[in-house]
């Protein structure tokens, strides 16, 4: 027996001995290194002067967990920092409750720990993105709020935590901004920019708010703490911003009142009920999907993980003083015609009158997806493209950079181009509902027109006009029709009519060409056909046809040009064909117009298609619709100038003695193949194919070297004659010189216009023909 616990004792021994180097050598590997420094808690208490701090993360109970795991950024205010705080403030620290002592701590906590090597980079989910930041995420964020809503006037609620939804369990944490040396110096910014939202600090090439570095990357267990000489406090969000100041209460009240909504959420609900055993309903605050961002929305654009890193929003808000009188002057002058109805105390009644449309834009003008700083307004955009249009220095009453970025205050409202081009009158006139569906669906026209950078005239086209011609717009099938003769047709036919209307009613006037109507001229429309003026009448080439001008009977100037009231219908189209248009303008055997000798041969020529029916009623061969052309007809003394050089079928005498030829008669109908021939070619060398030229000195463009235009008559390997031009601008649009030169060096000089664009017949040039413009010449073109 003895011997049996003499082995027993002896084999304990042996555990303990073994066990305690086993226990010894998981120390050795688990225990932190004898020279890890402490925990962040740890840490600011060694250092001596973060008393103040300290008692604040007592206070609010982030003792324990700064002082174990975790993994932080701390951006630490030291006791100096907290004396200027308690003087600036008119407290101590004793009188700082929970409440305010988390928001100082917890605002203080940065997710994750950055050295200064990447306390500038993004940290972007495929890796860091050098010198891209300026915020970090906190932890910090607000939580419920209370204030009017459905649930009355001190409801619960939620900002709404994404741009077009909601995340149920992210509790949209605010962000604390700094500038450290070398994003400022990547992103081109100076301490101009920086002191221009902090007056009352100093850029030291690391600030966090308002507040200096001053001891940068202590390195801490759990993580790293910059020592900083200012105490911040959570910073508000734009919306928070907007808020608390009643000077721009118009502004917000059209975002609460039109442009949000708010929905009672089953989450939310419980959740506040069991955290503060209360009975309360929670709703969460929409933005219109329609805006550009939602305000209370701390997470950025949230298309990568932490995106606010780099970016945020920007809210320029109008005050009252300068938001009601836009609102009253510009946005409601069609909705609320009466001045007197347009009043402060009726602004919201009448404004949600107006197409959100309108509206929204109105605010959209206002929030720029991005960081606007005070050196970039003018480069910086919002989503309309347009630049900041205010002046930093005097258009700027309050600034701040908040939590998700940055609020400026400014005395004037941003002048949308919708809102100032020629598009506005459309835009914001419910009599023009067509011309503004037109405007917005015809390739690349509402982009032009609301370039504040080019001019344009446009003559409007109201719903009336449109209709009383019968067109219409079907709401319930969203598509255009066209009601003729008992007919109606919809959908393609009649927009591709009405987007031709629209274009040629739009005319681009770089130099205001077109603000005096009161003498005579022509100019190219944005559909590249042409309109005509005469004493403040105008006429298209439908117009023409119709021997009709519609009188100009107003005009109001825009930012980018002048449109046009018009009496009397729209620049309406053509249905006739260009030789059927020529028709019109040749007159009779007895009384000959300028085109007859023209006219005559053409249809009887080989380069007419009859059509099967009467004169007029067929066309050039070759004209395809939608194509330009531009027609040359010699005078009748010139097209008897080619009879006698044998260039035209035609009879004449020849003295016998001086072998002077003497003109007797046309023959436009000849028989010999050789005569028919004669004339077809003379036909197809007198029309420029696929380019309308008139005497404004714009085509060749000045300078331009290749000034040379094709025509229909080609040679044997298919190759077209050209013709050679000479413009020169006059005085006024149209009232230039057009001297065109032919395959053998021969000039011809084209006819001024007739002062009277309706005077049918007997027009000269500049006559305006489906998709071209007819020209007089006082020579005749060889091409052999």
């Amino acid at each position: 027996m003895y011997k049996f616990f003499k082995n027993l004792s002896c084999l304990l021994c042996l555990v303990v001995i073994f066990g305690g180097c086993r226990k010894a050598a998981f120390d050795a590997y688990y225990n932190p290194p004898a020279n890890l420094a402490p925990p962040i808690y740890q840490t600011l208490q060694s250092r001596g002067n973060f008393t103040n701090f300290l008692a604040l993360i007592d206070r609010s109970g982030y003792t324990a967990l700064l002082s174990t795991g975790g993994y932080w950024t701390v951006f630490a205010p030291n006791d100096a920092a907290f004396q200027k705080y308690f003087t600036a403030n008119s407290t101590s620290l004793d009188k700082i409750d929970t409440v305010t002592a988390g928001k100082i701590v917890r605002y203080s906590l940065v997710f994750n720990a950055f050295q200064t090597n990447h306390i500038a980079d993004y940290q972007s989910p495929t890796g860091w993105v050098p010198n891209q930041a300026f915020k970090r995420r906190t932890a910090y964020y607000d939580g419920f709020l209370f204030g009017a809503g459905p649930g009355g006037a001190n409801g619960v609620y939620v900002s709404k935590n994404r741009n077009f939804s909601y995340t149920f369990g992210d509790n949209n944490n605010k962000y604390i901004p700094y500038f450290y040396s070398t994003f400022m110096a990547q992103a081109g910014l100076s301490a101009t920019d920086y002191n221009y939202f902090f007056p009352n600090s100093t850029y030291s090439g690391f600030n966090v708010a308002g507040a200096s570095v001053v001891n940068k990357d202590i390195i801490a267990q759990n993580g790293v703490i910059d020592e900083v000489d200012q105490v911040t406090l959570p910073l508000p969000s734009v919306e928070q911003k907007l808020a608390a100041n009643s000077q721009y209460s118009v502004f917000k009240s059209i975002l609460d009142n039109v442009l949000a909504s708010y929905t009672l959420d089953a989450n939310y609900t419980r959740q506040y009920n069991n955290v503060t055993n209360k009975v309360s309903n929670v709703y969460v605050k929409y933005y219109s999907d329609n805006l550009n961002y939602a305000l209370g929305n701390e997470s950025f654009l949230k298309i990568q993980n932490d995106d606010a890193q780099q970016n945020g929003y920007t809210l320029f808000a109008p005050t009252d003083a300068a938001t009601v009188p836009y609102i009253d002057n510009t946005l409601l002058e069609f909705y609320v015609p009466d001045p007197t109805q347009r009043t402060q105390a009726n602004i919201l009644k009448n404004v949600a009158a107006l197409p959100s449309n309108i509206l929204t834009d109105f605010i959209n003008g206002h929030l720029f997806q991005s960081t606007v700083w005070p050196s970039r307004f003018a480069s910086t955009t919002n989503a309309f493209n347009e630049p900041a249009r205010f002046n930093v220095n005097t258009d700027v009453v309050e600034s701040q950079f908040g939590s998700n970025g940055v609020f400026y205050g400014v005395n004037k409202v941003q002048q949308t181009n919708e809102f100032s081009t020629v598009y506005a009158r459309a835009f914001l006139d419910p009599a023009y509902s067509m011309m503004l569906k037109l405007l917005n669906s015809a390739t690349g026209v509402r982009s032009s027109v609301t370039n504040p950078g080019v001019k344009y005239t446009i003559f409007m086209l109201s719903d009336a006009q449109l209709q009383a011609i019968g067109y219409n717009y079907d709401n319930s099938n969203s598509y255009f029709t066209y009601l003729s003769n008992g007919v109606l047709q919809t959908n393609a036919t009649p927009l591709s009519n009405l987007q031709r209307i629209l274009t040629n009613s739009i005319i681009p006037t770089p130099n205001n060409d077109l603000n005096d109507l009161s003498g005579d001229g022509i100019f190219e429309t944005f559909g590249h056909e042409y309109i005509r003026w005469h004493n403040n009448t105008v006429v298209t080439s439908g117009l023409v046809e119709q021997n009709k001008a519609l009188t100009v009977i107003g005009s109001r100037d825009y930012s980018n040009g002048r449109i046009y009231y018009l009496s009397g219908g729209v620049l309406d189209n053509p249905v006739k064909s260009i030789s059927a248009e020529i028709l019109a303008n040749t007159g009779t055997a007895a009384a000959p117009g300028p085109y007859y000798d023209f006219y005559t041969y053409l249809v009887s020529s080989n380069a007419y298609n009859a059509g099967g029916g009467a004169a007029g009623t067929g066309e050039i061969l070759g004209v395809n619709l939608g194509v330009d052309y531009t027609v040359f007809i010699p005078t009748r003394a010139a097209m008897q100038q080619a009879v006698l050089d044998g260039y035209l079928p035609g009879t004449y005498t020849t003295n016998a003695v001086t072998g002077v030829k003497t003109f007797v008669s046309f023959n436009y109908n000849p028989t010999l193949p050789s005569d028919k021939v004669l004339v077809t070619q003379f036909i197809q060398y007198h029309i420029i194919n696929g380019t309308t030229i008139v005497p404004d000195g714009k085509k060749p463009a000045p300078g331009v070297l290749n000034n040379t235009f094709p025509t229909f008559l080609k040679d044997q390997t298919g190759l077209a004659y050209t013709l050679v031009a000479t413009n020169t601008p006059g005085a006024t649009p149209g009232t230039g010189t057009l001297v065109i030169r032919d395959a053998k060096g021969r000039n011809a000089n084209v006819l001024p216009q007739n002062s009277n664009p309706l005077l049918l017949p007997g027009q000269t040039s500049n006559y305006l023909v489906d998709y071209g413009v007819v020209h007089q010449i006082d020579n005749y073109f060889r091409s052999f």
